[in-house]
């Protein structure tokens, strides 16, 4: 039977999902933890989703250089293997059907667990949206600590610390996206899908990863444009990105919606459009898209009038401010948003 206490600890850990501030919000959690569970060390680690490793997200009783070190080894060991296939975190006291698997006769416990005072542990295997991004584990110098009652109430609690330690759980609403559309997170040549997201189909076009690495090299905050994928035109919004918490990386967030071209624009009145918001002349744009000059002011008379713009400098402006935009990886700098003072 829970107690008010553990049903108050469980609580809070599942409100800790909402902050922002996610290096806190773990270390307040293990916190709770041990409000409401025996424990004198806990770890929490977060899987980088890049090269795989186990890092320490926040530590009670270990150091950090210690936790990752025994993860590193406890990923190779056989009781790996049963943490991921237990759907109640198992106790390195719980007997096993086979003697020769018991975590207390093999080399990891006599080695490094019970030299650090360890007589009973657990550990459960973190998953979010069906991936798994982490592992917590608590240790306690009581035998026996972890009866059955206690790890069904750490298994209620691995959803919130699966999102808690997840480096990708939060981006979305970190940066107020829409809850619809597709979306991912780029690190170098790396891309991340998103929880509960669709995978942005632009991010296979090749072109646009060329514009994408020019805006990953800006000083910009925000870039907002149109984009074709085929016969369709997606509403795509790049914002830079601090991905983690132990490894913090650089990444640039992609979010696209399906949309028209606004304003009943065709693809080439946007290009001219596009052109014309760089300060480029017709003769230019005349050069730049293999048409003739009589032709771009065609254009531009045309979008002036879907646009409902009394000038170019007004179209151009409009262009800007709502990201009706089709730059190339050479306009970025143009056409990025930056932050106050940038």
């Amino acid at each position: 039977m829970l107690t008010h206490h553990q049903l108050a600890a469980a609580t809070r850990i599942g409100m800790l999902t909402r902050e922002r501030d996610t290096a806190a919000a773990c270390a307040e959690a293990l916190r709770e933890l041990g409000r409401a569970l025996p424990l004198d060390a806990a770890t929490l680690l977060e899987i980088d989703p890049i090269t795989g490793a186990h890092v320490q997200v926040a530590g009670v009783g270990y150091d950090a250089d210690v936790s990752e070190a025994l993860a590193a080894e406890f990923v190779s060991t056989p009781w790996y293997t049963n943490v991921l296939r237990s759907e109640i975190p198992p106790s390195i006291c719980e007997d096993v059907e086979d003697p020769g698997e018991r975590y207390r006769d093999g080399w990891f416990y006599a080695e490094r667990m019970r030299p650090a005072g360890v007589r009973d542990a657990v550990t459960g295997a973190l998953r979010h949206h069906g991936r798994l991004v982490g592992l917590v584990t608590l240790s306690t110098a009581t035998p026996d600590a972890y009866d059955t009652e206690t790890r069904h109430l750490l298994a209620s609690l691995l959803p919130a610390l699966a999102v808690l330690a997840d480096p990708t759980a939060h981006a979305g609403a970190l940066l107020d996206l829409p809850a619809d559309g597709g979306a991912g997170l780029v690190v170098d040549d790396d891309i991340l899908e998103l929880p509960g997201r669709d995978p942005a189909v632009v991010l296979r076009d090749t072109e646009f990863r060329r514009l994408l690495g020019a805006f990953a090299d800006s000083h910009g905050t925000r870039l907002r444009l149109l984009w074709p994928v085929g016969p369709d035109w997606y509403r795509v919004t790049l914002r830079h990105h601090t991905l983690g918490t132990a490894v913090v990386r650089r990444a640039v967030l992609v979010h696209e919606t399906p949309a028209p071209l606004p304003y009943g624009l065709s693809p080439r009145e946007l290009e001219v459009l596009t052109r014309a918001a760089t300060g480029r002349t017709n003769q230019a744009i005349a050069e730049a898209l293999f048409l003739s000059p009589r032709t771009v002011h065609t254009h531009v008379e045309h979008l002036l009038r879907k646009t409902g713009a009394a000038s170019r400098a007004e179209a151009t402006a409009l262009a800007v401010r709502d990201g009706l935009l089709r730059p190339t990886a050479a306009d970025v700098e143009r056409f990025v948003e930056r932050a106050p003072g940038g």
